[in-house]
């Protein structure tokens, strides 16, 4: 007698097969979804962000109290302060951040005339923010009196400057905050006694 076959093999194979065929496109189209779509590392990419010609690049010296050469965990936000020298220029302050008795030093130092001056790379930590260092980037804003108001300005570059980091990192508005925002200090002093000023700044941006 011959052997018969067994009915829906052939069906169970064909079955098999498609399933592997389905578990293969799967995985592929994972890795794709996966390599498109994955977290953009901010850090590493901020040792290859081109700085605009408009920013006036002067870092301070490596070793320098100011400087302590830590990369950042992350670039969640961007802080924003203003210096606790009304009158001084943004040169006057980079300067103060690069001697060996300062121990305090942001990403960028914005004029009353406009002038932006970058003092750290992107990529390193500031000693700016308390303990939001290790993942922000912080901009100091100079003032003329002790009302804290920025000038027309500095208030114009400010927003710039702040509009292009937030493109080049992918932050939204609320990754804008005041240094008031991480400790309740009275910083950047205009935006914290005026909130209206700083909604109006975060609409602007």
């Amino acid at each position: 007698m011959s052997k018969r076959r067994r009915p829906g093999r052939k069906k169970q194979k064909a079955r098999t097969v498609i399933l592997l065929i389905e578990l293969i496109v799967v995985v592929i189209l994972g890795f794709i979804v996966y390599k498109t779509f994955k977290p953009i590392d901010y850090v590493k990419y901020a040792e290859m962000v081109e700085i605009p010609e408009w920013i006036d690049v002067q870092l301070i010296d490596e070793g320098n109290p100011s400087r302590n050469g830590l990369l950042l965990d992350g670039i969640n936000d961007i802080v924003i302060h203003y210096v606790g020298n009304p009158g001084t220029t943004a040169q006057q302050n980079r300067d103060f951040f690069n001697h060996e008795d300062s121990d305090v030093c942001s990403h960028f130092v914005v004029g009353m005339e406009g002038e932006i001056i970058m003092c750290l790379p992107l990529n390193e930590r500031s000693a700016a923010s308390n303990d939001r260092n290790h993942d922000t980037i912080s901009i100091e804003v100079s003032h003329p009196d002790d009302t804290g108001k920025f000038t027309d300005a500095s208030y114009e570059s400010l927003l710039k400057l702040t509009r292009w980091l937030m493109k080049e990192f992918g932050l939204k508005k609320n990754h804008v905050i005041r240094h008031y925002d991480v400790t309740g200090k009275e910083c950047p002093r205009y935006f914290v006694t005026h909130e209206d000023a700083w909604e109006k700044f975060r609409e602007d941006l």
